[in-house]
């Protein structure tokens, strides 16, 4: 099988002419015979002659010099980026001692008969701290905290909140220990007196105390329905959890406060009751990185001259903060090494190297001769016959990083008392490598821009750049009313993986402040001075499908709904939905007519009765009234919520 060529220029040499006489139009009107019979144009055919033979030859250059000519202008393939996500350790059961997790810890996947296991790793050591309830405190709105730990060793039943709860109470939990990134469990024994709230939403929100105040928790689990019965809560402490003192004692405090209800939420009627409590360490939470991480790979020896070259024995490298620990191994001991993006400001005795990631090139810095004849050392030249090794340093990363949650479920190195692992939420910022063909396209960008925003596509490109993990990204002038004179909107949606089910949850669509950031920061160093920025997500306009179909006769009607809801939320999806499959285009309308033909499409359907659109808020759940159409604003996308398809069968 040949290979294919590149084909950096398309032109051929009858374009080369005609290119030419248009510019002999525009330049020289004078010359009007542009007949072959005439001189002129013979010399025009013979130099076009010679391009098209400079770009047949040049069309045949192998990727390696592809690589060198975009490395001379400045132009690095991008590596990719490892996606990352919190996972949970679950212990078999409380215990007296700490449970150590190590860094490096491996979890994977489930491996199928189609798909090998996807490798994760802990980023930082992660301690299981058991605890144990000491006290148990009421603060009610606006007066002073009360200890109720006699009250409940005595059995006697604690009122939660005040008889009438109103927004503020609180309900404080005092452990033997700070439990930081660990999970919490809470036994409690109550009398269901807290009626009035909905036990799947009820107004409260359990809270641990840090350094920095008072910090949310992630319920994992409340079989309480609101402190409404006994059952048991389970929390993931935040990193900060510290020891404080509160009611004269020392401890690690929980606290569940109530809330100021929603428009639409139900409220407590009284007070729910406390007469039992417990409290013990369940599991711990750390933060996993799709890599693998390699220890002490030997590298050679220093050849004590400057710009010396060596290679990483696995690529690409995944880009941490320091990508690579280096070390020489000179008379005083190992010396650390540290990687810097150039050798600019790096002094004779500064231990500088440089990192290329995609393929592993380590360089040391090189000596460069001056106008005067005297050379200028960059970086610290290692002394010769010094061992060098690389002490640790990660690879892998890619797309295929990005699983849905619950997905990471094998622990790969056995903990002791550690029977599960689970992933609470996808994994997300796995980016694949950039392609030399995707640098040749990005070539241009880069060079026309300079590192400058003055268009809106440099916005776009640049954001890319800064935040290679997000999904889509695109630039709308600002309105004035809004955003004032010449303002620019950043629209970022970042990347999400469906839940099982090909499902998308609306929080999974909205950037994290350090994301928004990062891209603020970035664009705010190359826009123009007077540029108005603002960085933020899309407005997501949820639409509700309300639809009758009828399917062939004897097929299984179940079975036809799943797949219209399928066809619906694939459609009408932000990322991968429309009718190209790359994601809805912003302002796009929402047309009754393109959802019936959707639908029509499902395997199964003979007939599509009724079609009407909802607009709905995804927060709230509340739904619009029926339209066929549904218009967007132009820096909209839409959201898929909750269909609803009526299949009518004809089952003999």
């Amino acid at each position: 099988m040949p290979l294919h060529s590149p084909n950096l220029d398309d032109r051929r040499f009858q374009q080369f002419v005609d290119d030419a006489k248009r510019y002999i139009q525009q330049r020289a009107p004078e010359w009007t015979d542009h007949n072959v019979s005439d001189p002129g144009v013979t010399l025009v055919e013979t130099v076009a002659h010679m391009a098209d033979q400079i770009v047949y030859r040049l069309n045949r250059v192998p990727e390696k010099n592809h690589l060198a000519f975009l490395d001379l202008v400045g132009i690095t393939l991008f590596p990719p980026t490892a996606a990352r996500t919190d996972v949970t350790f679950w212990l078999s059961a409380p215990r007296e001692e700490t449970v150590a997790v190590p860094v490096g810890t491996e979890v994977t996947t489930l491996r199928t008969e189609h798909e090998d296991a996807v490798v994760f790793a802990t980023e930082r050591d992660l301690r299981v701290v058991p605890c144990a309830l000491s006290r148990l405190v009421v603060q009610r709105r606006g007066e002073p905290v009360a200890d109720r730990t006699a009250d409940l060793a005595e059995g006697n039943d604690v009122l939660c909140f005040t008889e009438a709860p109103r927004p503020g109470d609180c309900l404080l939990f005092g452990l033997t220990s700070a439990v930081p990134h660990c999970a919490v469990a809470l036994e409690l024994d109550s009398r269901v007196d807290g009626v009035g709230v909905d036990p799947r939403q009820p107004p409260l929100v359990w809270e641990a105390w840090t350094a920095d105040g008072w910090q949310p928790c992630a319920v994992h689990q409340d079989g309480t329905g609101g402190l409404n019965r006994p059952g048991d809560v389970v929390v993931h402490v935040p990193g900060g959890h510290v020891l404080s003192r509160n009611a004269g004692h020392e401890g690690g405090w929980l606290r569940c406060r109530v809330t100021e209800p929603l428009s639409d939420q139900p409220f407590y009627a009284s007070s729910p009751t406390v007469r039992a409590a417990e409290a013990c360490t369940v599991g711990g939470t750390t933060r996993v990185v799709h890599a693998e991480t390699v220890y002490d790979e030997a590298l050679g020896e220093a050849t004590g001259l400057p710009g010396q070259r060596l290679r990483l024995a696995h690529a690409p490298v995944v880009g941490d903060d320091q990508p690579v620990l280096l070390q020489t191994a000179e008379h005083d001991g190992w010396q650390d090494w540290r990687v810097v993006p150039h050798f600019a400001e790096s002094r004779p005795e500064d231990r500088h190297i440089t990192l290329d990631a995609a393929t592993g090139d380590i360089a040391f810095g090189p000596a460069v001769r001056e106008p005067d004849g005297s050379l200028r050392q960059f970086g610290f030249v290692a002394p010769k016959g010094a061992v060098i090794r690389a002490r640790r340093y990660r690879t892998g990363g890619g797309r295929s990083g990005n699983v849905a949650r619950g997905a990471i479920r094998v622990l790969r190195t056995s903990i002791p008392y550690v029977t599960e692992v689970v992933n609470a939420e996808a994994a997300r910022g796995g980016v694949d490598g950039e392609t030399v063909e995707e640098a040749k396209v990005r070539a241009p960008i880069t060079l026309r821009a300079q590192e400058r925003a003055v268009t809106l596509r440099d916005y776009e490109e640049l954001a890319r750049r800064a935040a290679p993990e997000t999904a889509r990204i695109t630039c709308l002038e600002g309105r004035v009313d809004d955003y004032g004179a010449h303002a620019v909107r950043v629209l970022v949606v970042p990347q999400a993986v469906p839940d099982p089910g090909g499902r998308l949850r609306f929080e999974q669509l909205v950037p994290g402040d350090a994301l928004l950031e990062r891209v603020t920061r970035h664009l705010d160093e190359r826009r123009l001075i007077g540029t108005r920025l603002a960085v933020g997500p899309p407005y997501y306009q949820g639409i509700t499908v309300v639809a009758t179909v009828h399917a062939f006769r004897g097929v299984e009607t179940d079975q036809v709904r799943r797949a219209a809801h399928d066809a619906l939320y694939r459609h009408l999806d932000p990322l991968s939905g429309g009718a190209d499959g790359r994601g809805w285009p912003f302002g796009r309308p929402v047309q009754a007519g393109e959802v019936f033909a959707v639908l029509q499409r499902v395997p199964g359907v003979e007939l599509v009765d009724e079609v009407v659109l909802h607009p709905a808020d995804p927060l709230t759940g509340k739904r619009g009234d029926a339209t066929d159409r549904i218009d967007l604003e132009r820096s909209a996308l839409v959201f898929s919520f909750d269909h609803r398809v009526r299949v009518i069968g004809d089952t003999p």
